[in-house]
């Protein structure tokens, strides 16, 4: 099938240098690198591995997330209304 894109100058440089030094076409050589990011780009999806720092413990006694009064008090947050 024919299409038109636009690619960058030196990307497509760089595809038509491959495309020559392995006897190929300019076609297949896009085609082959559309197939493998196609590929990988749903079975490759790398997880971020978050840093444990070896915290051991929980809230300070009276701390209660979910209570905004409290915690505006623990923080010092003159402006109770800015929680809201």
């Amino acid at each position: 099938m024919r299409t038109t894109v636009n690619i960058d100058a030196e990307l497509l440089g760089r595809a038509k240098e491959l495309a020559a030094r392995s006897h190929r076409t300019i076609g297949s050589v896009l085609e082959e690198a559309l197939r493998r990011h196609l590929s990988e780009d749903g079975a490759t999806q790398e997880t971020t591995v978050l840093p444990d720092f070896g915290y051991v413990g929980g809230l300070q006694p009276g701390v209660d997330l979910y209570d905004r009064e409290v915690m505006a008090t623990l923080l010092h947050d003159d402006d109770r209304h800015a929680l809201s």
